[in-house]
C-alpha cells in the first residue's frame, strides 16, 4: 500500500470537488465520497494478446453515461473505455499463444539446393533460397497497441489526483516488481492513458496471467487497486509433435525456471533456444508454433512443427534447369528413379534436415551419370506441415564408342573398336568392351560392374571381367644385359581368362563414408609365353624356363582377398590422414603347372600437413584450409612376399614411376620379396601447378636368385637401390599429370611420367 501524507489528503478532497466534465452520463453522478462503486479494467492470461481490432477492443470496459451530469474522478479515468494488454475475460485464462507467425508449408520455390556441374570437384551443395542458419524464427509476445486519444477530441486528458495505490493478489516480492514498473503514484495526478500504460507494463513483466485496474473514490482522492492474477509455478515444459528434439535441450532451455513463478518473458527465451537448436542442427523447417495451454499445475505444453518428409520424387531437367522440352512435354530420363532415391539417407517420414540432404546430393552427384543435381521442396497436398522432396537431375551422355586401325611389329595390320556405357539400362551399371583384331591375334577386354547390387542393404558391388591380353613383361625386359628369345624377340605374356570380385564397405550406415572396405575375388588365367608372331616360346636364349611348367603354358586359379582402411581427407590430393591396403592371393593347384603359392602384399601411406613455403595466396594465411593450401609431407612404405611356388612372370618388378624413380620400369630388380619406401614433400606453386621433392628406396633382400631362371640377375638388375629428385604436377580433369625427374644411386637420370599422385 502506498499512502499520501495528510496534506495530500486535504488537497485531494479539494481537487475532487472541483473536477467536472462535459460528457453526459447515463446514470446519476457518483459522489466523490461514495466508495461502494468500483469499476474494473481487465486483462486476461495470454501470450496471445494480439488485439486484432484496436477500434473495438474486447477488454473490460466502463460504461459512460450520456447525461449532462459531470463525471466523477473514476469516470474520468475510465472514459472512453480502457483496454488492457491481454485477452478478454471470456477467453480461457490459461490460453497461451507463443508464436503468432506459425510457419506454413514451404512453397515449390522455397529451398532449392544445387550442386556444381564440375564432375571433378563437386562442392558441397548449399540451399539457394533455403532458410539461413543465421535467421532463427523467434516466437515473440505481441505488443499491445498504445492507447489512442479519445476520438474526435483534441483536448488534454483530465488529470485526477491519486490518493492511494494498492496491489492485490501478489506477494511482497511481486508487489515490488509491480511498483517498480508503474507510473501511477500516490500524491500525484494520473490520467486514463497512464493507467493503460501501467496495465500494459504490469503484464509485460511476464509474471501475471490477468491484470485489472480498479479505481475508487475516497476522501483522500482516487484509490487505484491493481488486481493481478499470478502465473502458476512452472513445474515442467512438454512438447507435442516432437521427434528429434532431445530431452536434454528442453532441460537446458527451461530447467532453471522450474520451481519458480512462470515468467512469460523467460519462457520466450527458452523457446528461442529451442528454435536455435533446430536451426543449428539442420532442421531448418522446424520451429515452435504454439503453446496451447498452461495447466493450473504449472505444466506448459509447446507445439512444434518439424517439417516431416512426405515423399521423395525424381524429376528430370535439361541443362537450363527446365523440366519440359521445347514442345512443353515433361522431360523423360533414362535413369530409373530408385537409382537416385536409394542414395538418399532422407526417407519418407523423416524430419527434413539440410545437412543430411546436402550429403544425399553429394552421393547422387557422385554416381557420375548426372551433369547437375538440384533439390527443391513442395508443400504436401494433404498436410501443410509436411513437404515433398523433389530431386531434379540433368543426365549426362553416358555412352561412347570409338574405333581405330594401325600397324605394328607385334600385331601387323590391326583394327580395334570399343564401347563404354556408364548407365546401362538406367541402372547405373558400367559396361566396357574393346576388341582388337590383327593379322596375328585376337585380343579383347570385356568388363561389367554393378556398383550396388539391387536389394542389398550393404551397398555390395561386383565386377565381372573377361579378357585376352598380351603384354611385354617387365620381368623379362630391361636391365644392363639384354636376354631375349632364341629368335631375338622380346618375350610376350599372353593372358586369357576372367575374374569376378565383390566389394563391400564395412559400415553399419551405408550412407556414411566407410573407413574400412573388404573385397573377395576369384580369377582364372591361362598364361603362355610367346614371340611377336604369337608362337609359343617356353625358353629364353640361355635355356631358362619362362613358365613354371616348362611347357610355355601355365594354368593359374587364385582366390583373392583384400581389405582397405582409408582415412585420407581427400582422395585426389590428400594432405592429412592415412591409407592402408592389405591383400593376399592364394592359388589353387590345377591344370598345367599345378601351381601352389600364397602372395602377400601391404601398402601404407600417411600424410602430415605442413606450411613450409607460401607461394600461393591460400598458404599465406594462418591455419589455411587444405583445399586452399594442399601442402603436405607424404610417407609411403610397401612390401610383398611369395610363399610356395613362384612362376617367374609373377615376380615383383622394382623401379619406375610407381616404385623407385630414377630407374626405368622394372630396371631395378625382379624379386621374390621386397620392401620399398618413399618420402615426398608436395607443395602448390601457382594456379594449377604444384611441385614435389622426393626420395625413393627399395630393397629386395637378395631374393632375385630365388625366382626361377633368375630373370633379374641374368639381366644385370641390381635388386636394391634408391633415387631422388623433383617433380611437377599439373591439375587436369583426369587428375594430376605427374612429371618427375629422378637421379638413381648409380648416377643415371630419368624422367618418369604418370597420372595421379604416386600414393
Amino acid at each position: 500500500m502506498r499512502l499520501s501524507p495528510l496534506l495530500v489528503a486535504f488537497l485531494a478532497a479539494s481537487a475532487t470537488v472541483g473536477l467536472s466534465h462535459s460528457v453526459k452520463a447515463q446514470a446519476p453522478p457518483l459522489s466523490s465520497t461514495d466508495t461502494t462503486s468500483t469499476e474494473a479494467i481487465a486483462t486476461d492470461s495470454s501470450f496471445q494478446s494480439t488485439l486484432e481490432q484496436e477500434e473495438a477492443p474486447t477488454n473490460s470496459e466502463i460504461a459512460v453515461s450520456p447525461d449532462s451530469e459531470p463525471l466523477s474522478p473514476v469516470d474520468l479515468l475510465t472514459t472512453p473505455p480502457l483496454f488492457a494488454q491481454g485477452a478478454s475475460e471470456q477467453e480461457s485464462p490459461d490460453r497461451i499463444r507463443v508464436n503468432p507467425l506459425a510457419p506454413t508449408a514451404p512453397q515449390q520455390t522455397t529451398p532449392t539446393f544445387q550442386l556444381p556441374t564440375s564432375p571433378t570437384a563437386p562442392a558441397t551443395p548449399t540451399p539457394e533460397t533455403a532458410p539461413s542458419d543465421s535467421v532463427t524464427p523467434v516466437p515473440t509476445t505481441p505488443t499491445a497497441p498504445s492507447p489512442a486519444a479519445p476520438s474526435g477530441s483534441t483536448e488534454a486528458e483530465p488529470r485526477v489526483l491519486v490518493g492511494e495505490v494498492l496491489i492485490k493478489g501478489a506477494d511482497q516480492t511481486l508487489q515490488d516488481e509491480v511498483y517498480g514498473v508503474i507510473k501511477t503514484q500516490p500524491g500525484r495526478t494520473t490520467t486514463r492513458s497512464q493507467l493503460q500504460e501501467d496495465i500494459n507494463a504490469i503484464f509485460a513483466t511476464g509474471f501475471f496471467s490477468n491484470v485489472k485496474a480498479v479505481p475508487e473514490d475516497t476522501p483522500l482522492g482516487v484509490r487505484v487497486t491493481f488486481e493481478v492474477q499470478v502465473n502458476p509455478v512452472l513445474q515442467s515444459v512438454k512438447v507435442e509433435g516432437n521427434r528429434v528434439l532431445p530431452e536434454k535441450i528442453l532441460a537446458d532451455s527451461f530447467g532453471d525456471q522450474y520451481g519458480q513463478v512462470l515468467n512469460l518473458n523467460r519462457l520466450q527465451d527458452g523457446i528461442k533456444k529451442v528454435n536455435e537448436w533446430y536451426q543449428k542442427n539442420g532442421y531448418v523447417l522446424a520451429q515452435v508454433l504454439d503453446a496451447p495451454a498452461v495447466s493450473p499445475e504449472g505444466i506448459v505444453t509447446l507445439q512444434v512443427a518439424e517439417g516431416e518428409v512426405e515423399g521423395i520424387r525424381v524429376r528430370f531437367i535439361n541443362k537450363d534447369g527446365d523440366d519440359k522440352d521445347a514442345k512443353g512435354n515433361p522431360i523423360r530420363g533414362r535413369t530409373r528413379d530408385f537409382i537416385v532415391t536409394r542414395e538418399f539417407q532422407t526417407k519418407p517420414g523423416d524430419i527434413f534436415n539440410r545437412t543430411i540432404v546436402e550429403q544425399d546430393l553429394q552421393r547422387a552427384f557422385g554416381l557420375g551419370i548426372f551433369e547437375d543435381v538440384r533439390l527443391s521442396l513442395q508443400p504436401s497436398e494433404t498436410d501443410p506441415r509436411k513437404v515433398v522432396v523433389v530431386a531434379n537431375v540433368a543426365e549426362k551422355n553416358a555412352g561412347s564408342i570409338f574405333a581405330s586401325a594401325g600397324i605394328s611389329s607385334a600385331s601387323g595390320l590391326f583394327g580395334s573398336v570399343g564401347y563404354q556405357q556408364q548407365n546401362l539400362g538406367g541402372n547405373n551399371q558400367k559396361l566396357s568392351a574393346e576388341v582388337q583384331i590383327g593379322q596375328r591375334e585376337l585380343l579383347f577386354d570385356l568388363s561389367f560392374t554393378d556398383p550396388w547390387i539391387g536389394g542389398d542393404p550393404f551397398r555390395t558391388s561386383y565386377t565381372i571381367n573377361l579378357f585376352r591380353r598380351r603384354t611385354i613383361s617387365l620381368i623379362f625386359d630391361g636391365g644392363e644385359s639384354e636376354v631375349n628369345l632364341p629368335n631375338g624377340d622380346t618375350p610376350r605374356i599372353l593372358r586369357s581368362g576372367g575374374f569376378v570380385s565383390f566389394t563391400r564397405p564395412l559400415s553399419r550406415n551405408v550412407f556414411q563414408r566407410a573407413e574400412w572396405t573388404a573385397s573377395l575375388g576369384l580369377q582364372y588365367q591361362r598364361i603362355s609365353i610367346r614371340d611377336r608372331d604369337g608362337e609359343l616360346s617356353p625358353l629364353d636364349e640361355r635355356r631358362n624356363n619362362l613358365s613354371f611348367s616348362g611347357t610355355g603354358r601355365d594354368d593359374l586359379l587364385a582366390l583373392q582377398f583384400g581389405i582397405v582402411q582409408d582415412r585420407r581427407n581427400d582422395f585426389a590430393r590428400p594432405t592429412s590422414g592415412s591409407f592402408l591396403r592389405l591383400g593376399t592371393e592364394q592359388s589353387i593347384p590345377l591344370g598345367s603347372g599345378n601351381i601352389l603359392f600364397n602372395r602377400l602384399r601391404g601398402n601404407y601411406s600417411f600424410y602430415i600437413p605442413v606450411q613450409l613455403v607460401k607461394f600461393t595466396k591460400g598458404c599465406r594465411v594462418v591455419n589455411p584450409r587444405p583445399s586452399d593450401c594442399p601442402q603436405t609431407l607424404a610417407f609411403n612404405v610397401q612390401g610383398g612376399n611369395y610363399l610356395g611356388d613362384l612362376p617367374p612372370y609373377e615376380a615383383f618388378p622394382l623401379g619406375g614411376a610407381n616404385s623407385v624413380r630414377g630407374y626405368d620400369e622394372g630396371d631395378l630388380g625382379s624379386v621374390r620379396s621386397f620392401v620399398q619406401g618413399t618420402i615426398e614433400y608436395r607443395f602448390p606453386v601457382i594456379s594449377i601447378f604444384s611441385g614435389a621433392l622426393f626420395v625413393d628406396g627399395a630393397y629386395g633382400f637378395g631374393s632375385q636368385g630365388l625366382v626361377p631362371g633368375n630373370p633379374g640377375g641374368i639381366r644385370g638388375k641390381p635388386g636394391s637401390g634408391y633415387g631422388y629428385g623433383a617433380g611437377v604436377r599439373v591439375q587436369s580433369p583426369l587428375g594430376p599429370i605427374r612429371v618427375d625427374f629422378g637421379v638413381n644411386d648409380q648416377g643415371d637420370t630419368r624422367i618418369n611420367f604418370g597420372i595421379g599422385e604416386r600414393f
